[in-house]
This record gives structure tokens, C-alpha cells and sequence, in this order.
């Protein structure tokens, strides 16, 4: 029951992040530069803001799916490890995502600090946008209130409210296509590279792997 259960969870995660979406994706940090000091206080960093607005976007809705803690546990550690020392650095993104995520009022002040003190341009802003949506897309449900937060979000950044509508078409479209489509176990083995008689900490270890390897 529980490898079928991890396989489900595989198919979701693994193919909707994956297959078909054609934009690039929300660009991770270079972690083959030189390592960032890490002196403590990330709330006025990039790092910190861009986990501040996944906090809001994550909470929108008013819970957090396994899929979407899925992912941003796997962003937090990406961006820790910009920081020479990840694991300090880590802890100070959490905190940021668990006191953001209580409250919506500054989500504009967030969003604004984003683009002014990394002087984003469109092109980055619209990247950061794509991965708040796709975040508010992984669970196949797009709220009213994660709609009204993201269009929020986007007008702090810039982003035009074309270029916002086709954005969220898009996922539509992408998301739509991905819940249609059926797929049984073996197809599932083979989406993972592995043989029906693998174990289930095989199929763990593989899940993880594909997950931080194709994340955006």
C-alpha cells in the first residue's frame, strides 16, 4: 500500500514538474560560485524574500499539501546552499517561511523590498512568478485567494496583467492536461527507471533523486 501510495505521489510531483512545460524554469541558485557569507539576518536578502513570498503563496489557500511542502522543502535547502554554511543558513529561511506565512498584510512591501533591492528585471521577476505559480498549481487547485495573492505579487513586481493572464493560462492549460491524462503502475515503474520488483526504499531513493534533480 505505501509504495503505491509513494508511486502516486511520484507520478504528480515528478510529471507535472517535468513533462511538457516549456518555459524555463524559476533559475536555482549557482552553487558552483564561490559561497556566500553567512552573517545571520536573511529577511532583507534575496533568499529570504523570494521564501517570504512562497510562504504567503503556500498559505494562500489556507493549507499546505504534501506535494507543495514537498517543494519547498527541497527550495529551502537550494537556496541555503548559496551559504557557506547551509545548515545555519537553512534554519534562518525556515524561520523566515514560518513567521511569513501567519499574516498577508506586507505581502506588498515584500514583494516591492524583491524587486527594488535586487534590482530584478521583468524577465527575472516573471521567472519568480512561474515558480509562485506553479507552486499555487501542484496540488490541482487554484484558489480564489491564491489568485488574488499572486495578482498581488505580480503587480509589486511589475509584471504587466497580460503577461500575469497568460502565465496563469498556461499553467491552466498545463495542469488541465496533466489531470486528464491515466497512467497505471507499470508506466509508473517505468517514469522512474525502475523494474516492478523494486523495493520500496528503492522507489523512495529514486523519488527523492528525480525530485531534486528536475525541481524548478
Amino acid at each position: 500500500m505505501n509504495s503505491i501510495l509513494l508511486l502516486i505521489l511520484v507520478i504528480v510531483l515528478y510529471y507535472l514538474l517535468t513533462k511538457n512545460y516549456t518555459t524555463a524554469h524559476y533559475s536555482k541558485p549557482n552553487q558552483a560560485q564561490a559561497k556566500e557569507p553567512f552573517r545571520g539576518n536573511l529577511e532583507r536578502h534575496e533568499t529570504g524574500l523570494i521564501v517570504a513570498l512562497m510562504a504567503k503563496v503556500a498559505k494562500a489557500d489556507g493549507r499546505v499539501s504534501e506535494l507543495e511542502a514537498q517543494l519547498i522543502s527541497l527550495t529551502l535547502t537550494d537556496l541555503a546552499n548559496v551559504f557557506d554554511r547551509p545548515d545555519e543558513a537553512r534554519e534562518a529561511l525556515k524561520a523566515i517561511y514560518n513567521k511569513e506565512k501567519e499574516f498577508f498584510e506586507n505581502t506588498l512591501i515584500v514583494a516591492q523590498n524583491y524587486r527594488s533591492i535586487t534590482r530584478a528585471s521583468n524577465v527575472a521577476c516573471i521567472k519568480l512568478m512561474e515558480f509562485l505559480l506553479n507552486l499555487c498549481f501542484i496540488d490541482g487547485e487554484f484558489s480564489k485567494n491564491e489568485r488574488m495573492i499572486t495578482e498581488d505579487i505580480a503587480k509589486a513586481l511589475g509584471i504587466k496583467e497580460r503577461d500575469y493572464a497568460n502565465l496563469v493560462a498556461r499553467f491552466r492549460e498545463f495542469y488541465a492536461r496533466k489531470a486528464s491524462q491515466e497512467m497505471g503502475e507499470a508506466k509508473a515503474y517505468e517514469v522512474l527507471g525502475l523494474s516492478q520488483n523494486a523495493t520500496f526504499q528503492e522507489i523512495k531513493s529514486k523519488y527523492r533523486t528525480l525530485v531534486r534533480e528536475h525541481h524548478p
